[in-house]
């Protein structure tokens, strides 16, 4: 049978919920697998809604558009509450759980949560709660390896932020090493 992930990574705009969806894409490239990424905004970028799809597949893909996740990133509430029924049976939800607690486990359903955006401000890597929930759907899916995840780094962070890779790659550990007390 062949590999496809489906993965929906949704919250608020400012929120680098489009940048993780690019690394995820990245990586399936890098792993030689047919990828697809569609970002998605309302019309104010920081603050409105954020979502992108990304598919990973041996075989070419027919729609860009994740209609029922495999795996659920999630970053707020709001968006919690919109994507969390779409999420099929036997998936994934990784929710970050500095900002969102009003949630009831979905029988049949995984969920991981992580405080991502406090464990963000505390270790110096403000504003990249996003990563480090791209770090914990590596530990939970093993859809790629480390190596791969930090090439997809390199391949992502824009020239304009090439001081920033190391912490983006500091986060991406972070999130997959992280485990709850």
């Amino acid at each position: 049978m062949a590999y496809e992930l489906n993965v929906m990574v949704a919250g608020f705009g400012g929120q680098g919920i489009l940048f993780a969806g690019r690394v995820i894409t990245y990586a399936g490239l890098l792993d030689g697998r047919e990828v697809s990424w569609l970002p998605s905004y309302g019309p104010e970028m920081r603050g409105g809604t954020a979502n992108c799809c990304v598919v990973i597949s041996d075989e070419p893909i027919g729609s860009p558009l994740v209609t029922e996740p495999d795996v659920l990133i999630v970053m707020n509430q709001p968006s919690y509450e919109r994507y969390i029924e779409d999420v099929v049976p036997g998936g994934i939800v990784i929710l970050d759980s500095s900002l969102i607690s009003g949630y009831t486990p979905r029988a049949g359903i995984q969920y991981y949560p992580i405080p991502a955006t406090t464990l963000a401000n505390e270790n110096g890597l403000r504003t990249l709660g996003n990563v480090i929930m791209v770090g914990k759907m590596l530990a939970v899916t093993s859809f790629t390896s480390e190596e791969v995840l930090n090439s997809a780094i390199d391949s992502s962070v824009s020239a304009r932020h090439v001081d920033l890779i190391e912490y983006n790659k500091q986060a991406l550990k972070l999130g997959a090493n992280w485990q709850p007390a």
